[in-house]
Formats: C-alpha cells, structure tokens, sequence
C-alpha cells in the first residue's frame, strides 16, 4: 500500500490552484488535490497501517494548530521541472511536522531531496506552462488556519483517497 501525509489547502484557494494545475496539463490535477506534502507518497507494508495512525495521533497531539499564509510561486528548475507556490508563514511548522511523522519505525522514506513545504502547480508540463504558471500566480495570497493533517492511501489506480483527519493539539 502507499499512503501520503498532506494539509488540504482550503476552498475556495484548493480548487483554484487544483484548476490552475489542470489547465497548464499536468496529469496529477485529476487525481492529487492541492496540498502542502508532509509525507510524499511512500510504500509501507497492509498490516503497518495501525501502528501508523497510532503514531499519527501522537504527532498531531504534539503540534498545536497554526496558520499558513501562502505567498507567491516558486520553482525547483533546473534541479526538477516544477512550479509551486510558496509558503511565507507555516514553514517551520510543517518542517516539525514532516520530520516527527518520519520518525516511525513502519515509515521508511527516503527522498532524494531536502523536504522544502510548498503547494505544486505545475509539474510534467512544458517550459512554456510552467512559465506561465509562474507569471499567472506571482501575486497568489491566501492565509487559512490549519488544524490538521490528513492521512491519504493509493492503491495504484485513480485518485488518493482519504483515510483519516489527526486535528492538532488534541
């Protein structure tokens, strides 16, 4: 099974960003809702699946809840082809998050890069798109409260879907 760990972004900017990315072509707008990545899609064994929301609940018992205010676009070229918006305040919030969700024995992920939060919008697309992208939401504000975090599964085929909400704090 494959699971992922994100923060929903809120409507009415989750649905404008999710169109944003589907209309520059990127493939996973019709399946990957926008989000900010805690955990990025990471094989763990059917059975490990309880002792990872265990491990959840104690993770989001310890983080109270917290704003983000997203912020203008970003991009990973020349290193990869994205474009992404950015996060101006919540960055070490979801650092803290991502690092302790990590921490479980039932999670082994390894990631090639550096964990950096931020909101995809563009990726598998031409220069040209994300290019656009880039221009199209250089000025994008949004600022919602975020008081948890959502476990999602994949088994493969269509959409991820959602498992279970871990409200922080509590």
């Amino acid at each position: 099974m494959r699971i992922g760990v994100a923060i929903d972004i809120p409507e009415p900017w989750g649905e404008q960003l999710t169109r944003r990315r589907g209309e520059a072509g990127d493939p996973q707008a019709a399946y990957t809702p926008a989000h900010v990545t805690l955990l990025g899609p990471t094989e763990v064994a059917d059975g490990a699946l309880p002792a990872i929301e265990r491990h959840l609940e104690k993770v989001a018992a310890t983080q109270l809840p917290f704003t983000i205010h997203l912020r203008g676009t970003g991009t990973f070229r020349p290193i990869t082809e994205v474009v992404f918006v950015t996060l101006a305040v919540g960055i070490s919030e979801c650092e803290l998050l991502a690092e302790a969700i990590t921490s479980s024995d039932d999670i082994e992920r390894g990631s090639r890069f550096p964990y950096h939060p931020h909101v995809t919008v563009a990726q598998d697309v031409s220069p040209e798109q994300l290019d656009a992208v880039f221009d199209d939401l250089a000025d994008f504000s949004a600022k919602f409260h975020v008081a948890s975090f959502t476990l999602f599964s994949h088994g493969g085929e269509g959409p991820w879907r959602r498992r279970r909400d871990f409200p922080l704090g509590v």
